[in-house]
């Protein structure tokens, strides 16, 4: 059974930093690409960064890149998301998702039941 367990979000004040993880279970991390998504309040659920399985390529969104970092343990079968500089603008739920490639270029298949990031002073 494919699982994918978010944890790590919360209350931040703006400049403050987070790290997500995406635990999974049911598969071979090793061998499929993750993907970081949010979605805000009255917004669509937008991909915010994504690692591949073939050579851990790495793709972030424009509004993250630079202050958020994708990282992969595949021997704990884990995918981070580390969260620097916050803004409010970042406050979202956050989900962690297998795709159905190796590469970024696949669509989500599996989603976890995503975990609170709120930005706010």
């Amino acid at each position: 059974q494919v699982q994918l367990v978010e944890s790590g979000g919360g209350l931040v004040q703006p400049g403050g930093s987070l790290r997500l993880s995406c635990a999974t279970s049911g598969f071979t991390l090793a061998y499929v690409a993750i993907g970081w998504f949010r979605q805000a309040p009255g917004k669509e659920r937008e991909g915010v960064s994504c690692i591949s399985s073939s050579d851990d390529t790495t793709y972030y969104a424009d509004s993250v890149k630079g202050r958020f970092t994708i990282s992969r343990d595949n021997a704990q079968n884990t995918v981070y998301l580390q969260m620097n500089s916050l803004q409010p603008e970042d406050t979202a739920v956050y989900y962690c998702a297998r795709l159905t490639s190796y590469y970024c270029s696949g669509s989500p298949q599996y989603w976890g039941q995503g975990t609170q990031v709120t930005v706010s002073s």
